[in-house]
């Protein structure tokens, strides 16, 4: 009888295990995948992102521009992505403009909130700007976001728009986190010759490997024992696993100019990922490592050195495709 209870005791055990394993896997991707954020989103959010870093000074000024951003003048255009999704973008149009920007936001971020602080820099440069708004965030359709293996072909998408829009203007890609790994994904398309370069500010090298980070760090839970649950589900919602696909490989196989911008304090995505994509380019790349700088606070924290290296990157790629100065 105390053999049989214990086997039962057994059973249970494994049971419980296995549900509480597969249910932690369905939360994990669930919170990175689904447009409606699960309610465990609002406690855990802080946890998620790696804790309290924000400076409160930040916050503010960040609050401030994203209001200012939201409420000016500009016009609401649309596109249709590779599988018919309906992309919706906003357009600020500058006459006499001399490049195109087509900022990337970030994960469960706004187009308002993550370029609010950098567009009057933008604008000043002689920059018509275009800043979509995500995949399965805000007005675009589509029920997933894809951490960037799906919204890099969003990004080929915006180009043609652009380009049927603008012709043959210079157009470079800017991103912020989740927007900063769309970008450099990108570059793995073969992009068109107008497209000049790409802006990449505190990315991730890859879903699998920010999802581990989180996991690991953030979470306190292992993620080896979960990597291919995790990877089935993901191919369940998207059609691509978590590890599909990588900035590292995208950057190895295009000879795009890339600048590539992280803080050394960010919590969330940590700056080696930066330095891994660095040392993936092939083409030209420049490296911008601001001390002390959270995530996506790089600008807020060293303003004019940011506008200057940017500068610095149109001033030597809004010429002729093909051409490479010196690193």
């Amino acid at each position: 009888m105390k053999k049989s209870i214990w086997i039962c005791g057994g059973l249970t055990a494994s049971a419980a295990a296995a549900a509480g394993f597969y249910t932690s896997v369905r939360l994990l991707v669930n919170t990175a995948l689904d447009r409606r954020a699960p309610g465990w989103m609002k406690w855990m959010g802080r946890k998620i992102a790696g804790g309290p870093e924000v400076e409160p000074a930040f916050q503010r000024k960040l609050e401030e521009k994203a209001q200012e951003l939201a409420g000016r003048d500009h016009e609401i255009v649309e596109t249709a992505a590779y599988d018919g999704i309906r992309l919706v973008g906003h357009w600020f149009g500058k006459t006499g403009a001399r490049r195109v920007i087509i900022g990337m936001h970030g994960w469960r971020s706004d187009w308002f909130r993550d370029f609010g602080m950098v567009m009057d820099a933008w604008l000043a440069e002689g920059c018509s700007v275009l800043l979509p708004e995500q995949r399965g965030q805000s007005q675009s359709g589509g029920a997933y976001m894809g951490f960037g293996l799906t919204e890099r072909f969003d990004c080929l998408s915006w180009v043609r728009w652009v380009t049927r829009r603008c012709g043959n203007l210079p157009i470079y890609l800017g991103g912020v986190s989740m927007g900063a790994a769309t970008v450099l994904m990108a570059a793995g398309l073969g992009l068109p010759a107008n497209v000049r370069g790409i802006i990449a500010d505190c990315g991730f090298t890859s879903p699998q490997a920010i999802w581990q980070h989180v996991a690991r760090r953030n979470l306190h839970i292992s993620f080896g024992l979960r990597r291919a649950a995790v990877n089935r589900l993901c191919r369940r919602k998207i059609r691509m696993g978590a590890g599909d696909y990588s900035t590292t490989q995208a950057l190895a196989g295009s000879s795009l100019p890339v600048l590539l911008i992280h803080g050394t304090a960010d919590r969330f995505v940590p700056v080696e990922m930066t330095y891994e994509n660095y040392l993936a380019c092939t083409g030209p790349r420049r490296l911008l490592i601001v001390p002390g700088a959270g995530h996506g606070m790089s600008y807020f924290c060293e303003r004019e050195v940011y506008e200057q290296t940017v500068r610095d990157f149109w001033r030597d790629f809004d010429g002729k495709p093909g051409e490479r100065p010196p690193e």
